[in-house]
């Protein structure tokens, strides 16, 4: 999907393979930005041409809940960012992570997780897909110890974040691959809070990346979306689920599975209006991120001395636990979320409420900061009991970092505090 020229000038950049990723055909009227086709069906010249898409013997679009070009152009950007072997776009993050699990799994199955995870992924392996046999077996997964000793015959996958949301929780992602690889199980990491333009997944050991492109890549909260990256680095004809069709797609076994089985059939496709829009943010997400993180890591500063605040966790701080390892896996700024402490809930909510800029409102990398406490809202559903075990308290704010000007959102917390 991609050829640089001229050939004299040396390998490109990401953001610049990015935007320079070439069109499957040709534009008619050379258009810069790639055409949103807003088509439910797209129309063959022969009935012969028809039966040989939906048979797979030619590859066409012909129904935009299997394919679409528009959405299939916005996978081939990402393809060329992360330099993946095969990326499915969905229509949101959660539709990334439930696609792969039923894809993978089956009934008796496991994965070895976190306590620490997104409510609502907590939420769809708890609530959703327990009662079909599937099990989420949850440890620490910063002790490798614990780790090992958690996987059984059963278990098909570790799963992880990143960065945990809120916790900011960091695993050493390469200790997880070994373990994952000595037990030829698959290592999948959701990287939503660790974007493709400052994290690449595939050098760290992850075998397939799952994440919401609702955040960093949509471009400042345009539309939902989530990806499924494969990396291409797992054996399928090792794995249970996928030896049958190993002999038939080879090395491709995954993603046919995915895409003609349950991608198809519980119609998880990305709309192309929303493709378009986060094929538009992929092009401007190194410029976003940078000045988000470097906001985030002002902030988390000043607030780490104001005497109000009780304590403050960003892993580009030198007071936390996990800043070594954030230098090492994500860089000298590690993403855009923050969270921090005051005195009670009730001073949580008397200071929300004083913010002026800052919005109250729920949604990492929008382009605007905002803020929110999980303890009552993204966690609402679960007992305060659940909630401790989860590493959650009430007296934590969590704050999004956007791309203002960082002294403006400074002065807003500031007359908040005050």
């Amino acid at each position: 999907m991609f050829s640089w020229k001229p050939e004299s000038m040396k390998a490109p950049g990401p953001t610049t393979r990015l935007l320079h990723t070439l069109y499957p055909l040709e534009d008619p009227y050379g258009s810069l930005n790639f055409p949103t086709y807003e088509s439910v069906a797209f129309e063959a010249d022969t009935a012969e041409e028809l039966e040989a898409a939906f048979t797979g013997q030619t590859h066409r679009h012909i129904y935009s809940r299997i394919t679409n070009p528009t959405v299939e152009y916005f996978e081939a950007k990402v393809q060329q960012l992360t330099g993946a072997y095969a990326v499915t776009a969905m229509s949101s993050g959660m539709a990334a992570i439930s696609n792969l699990i039923i894809t993978l799994a089956n009934s008796g199955d496991n994965i070895v997780t976190s306590k620490h995870l997104f409510g609502n992924t907590v939420s769809l392996f708890e609530k959703t897909l327990k009662p079909f046999g599937f099990r989420a077996k949850y440890t620490d997964l910063t002790d490798h110890g614990k780790v090992a000793a958690a996987v059984d015959p059963g278990t098909i996958a570790i799963f992880f974040e990143t960065m945990t949301n809120p916790q900011l929780e960091v695993a050493e992602i390469r200790a997880l691959s070994e373990i994952a690889k000595k037990n030829d199980i698959l290592l999948i990491g959701d990287t939503t809070l660790t974007p493709p333009s400052m994290f690449r997944a595939v050098d760290h050991g992850i075998d397939i990346e799952v994440l919401s492109s609702t955040k960093y890549i949509s471009g400042g909260a345009t539309s939902v979306g989530g990806l499924l990256i494969d990396y291409g680095t797992y054996d399928w004809s090792r794995f249970g689920k996928t030896r049958e069709a190993y002999e038939k797609f080879g090395e491709m076994a995954f993603r046919a599975m995915l895409r003609k089985q349950v991608y198809r059939n519980m119609g998880a496709c990305l709309s192309p209006g929303s493709a378009h829009l986060q094929s538009l943010g992929l092009d401007t997400l190194a410029l976003r991120t940078e000045r988000s993180m470097s906001n985030a890591l002002e902030l988390a500063l000043w607030l780490e001395s104001h005497p109000k605040v009780k304590q403050v966790h960003y892993p580009g701080l030198k007071s936390s636990p996990f800043y070594n390892l954030a230098m090492e896996q994500f860089g000298e700024k590690p993403g855009s979320l923050l969270t921090f402490d005051l005195d009670s809930k009730a001073a949580c909510y008397s200071f929300m409420n004083r913010l002026e800029v800052i919005r109250r409102a729920t949604n990492l990398q929008d382009n605007k900061t905002l803020i929110i406490h999980p303890y009552s809202t993204i966690f609402a559903e679960y007992t305060d009991e659940q909630k401790m075990d989860m590493g959650l308290r009430d007296t934590q704010i969590r704050l999004s970092v956007g791309i203002e000007e960082a002294e403006d959102l400074i002065d807003d917390l500031e007359q908040a505090l005050d």
